[in-house]
C-alpha cells in the first residue's frame, strides 16, 4: 500500500508516502521490497492493510488516498506477476467522465470478445477504470496488451481517444492510460476516499450505470452512499479477484 496523506486537512499540504511511517505500531504488518526506481539496491518497507485495525491506523494517519499495485506478495516477500489488468480512463480538458463512460463501453465489448469480462469503477476523481483479474507469468504482458488496445482505439477514433501520455494531446479527449498494470505503477484502490473538499470515493459500478451515464453527477459517489450501495448490491469489485483468466496470446 502507498498513501497520500493529508495531515493538515484536504486544503493543506499533502504528501505521498511509500515507507511505513515512523512510530507505526509493532503489530502492523509490513513487507520489505526492493525499490523499482533505484539501481542502488534500496528497499521500501510497505504497509499491508490486512485487517480492520490497520485500516483504522491508516485513517488516523490522515491517509485518505490509498493506492495499490496490480500484484500480490508471494512466498518470501516476492512480487508476483500482475494478476489484475487495468485501464485508467482520464478525461482531458473539455472532456468528462461521460466521455470516459463511452470509452469504457468500447473496452468492455473488446475485452469480452477476448474472454475477459471486466469490472468498472470510478476513480473517485474525474475518470473511470476498467479491471479484469488475469493469469500471466510475464510481468510485462498486461501493460503490453493494454497498450495495444489503447493504441487501436486511438487509431480508430483519434478525435476521441489518445494513448499518448503527453498532456498537450489530451484536450477534448480521453487518455487511456495503459501503463497502470506495470509492476512499478499503482492505482487508487477500490472504495478509497479521495482527498477533496467533497469526500468522493473510488466506487465499483455496474455496466448498466456506465451505459446510462449522461451527466458526470451520475457517476459521483461519496462515503455514505457507497456503504448503502454495498448493502444493496454487494461488493461489485469482488469478481476481479474471484475469477482470473489468461491473457490472449499476443
Amino acid at each position: 500500500m502507498t498513501f497520500v496523506r493529508f495531515p493538515y486537512g484536504v486544503g493543506g499540504q499533502q504528501f505521498f508516502e511509500k515507507n511505513v511511517a515512523q512510530g507505526a505500531p509493532p503489530w502492523l504488518t509490513t513487507v520489505t521490497l526492493a525499490s523499482r526506481s533505484s539501481r542502488g539496491g534500496d528497499t521500501i518497507d510497505y504497509v499491508l492493510l490486512d485487517e480492520l485495525a490497520a485500516l483504522v491506523w491508516a485513517a488516523n494517519m490522515a491517509a485518505l488516498d490509498l493506492h495499490i499495485p496490480q500484484w500480490r506478495i508471494g512466498p518470501g516477500s516476492a512480487r508476483r506477476p500482475p494478476d489484475r489488468l487495468v485501464f485508467d480512463l482520464d478525461p482531458g480538458e473539455g472532456a468528462t467522465v461521460v466521455d470516459c463512460a463511452r470509452g469504457a463501453e468500447r473496452l468492455h465489448d473488446v475485452l469480452v470478445a477476448d474472454g475477459l469480462t471486466p469490472v468498472a469503477k470510478t476513480s473517485g476523481a474525474k475518470g473511470l477504470q476498467v479491471y479484469r483479474g488475469i493469469r500471466t507469468r510475464t510481468p510485462e504482458r498486461p501493460s503490453a496488451y493494454a497498450k495495444a488496445l489503447a493504441q487501436r482505439f486511438a487509431a480508430e477514433t483519434p478525435d476521441l481517444v489518445t494513448a499518448n501520455m503527453a498532456k498537450a494531446l489530451r484536450p477534448g479527449k480521453v487518455f487511456i492510460d495503459w501503463s497502470q498494470s506495470n509492476p512499478a505503477k499503482t492505482t487508487v484502490a477500490p472504495y478509497s476516499l479521495r482527498g477533496r473538499d467533497r469526500p468522493t470515493v473510488s466506487t465499483p459500478i455496474t455496466w448498466n450505470e456506465v451505459r446510462a451515464c449522461r451527466q458526470p453527477e451520475q457517476l459521483t459517489s461519496t462515503a455514505d452512499p457507497v456503504l448503502d450501495r454495498i448493502d444493496e448490491l454487494g461488493d461489485l469489485f469482488a469478481a476481479v479477484d474471484s475469477n482470473r483468466a489468461p491473457l490472449p496470446a499476443p
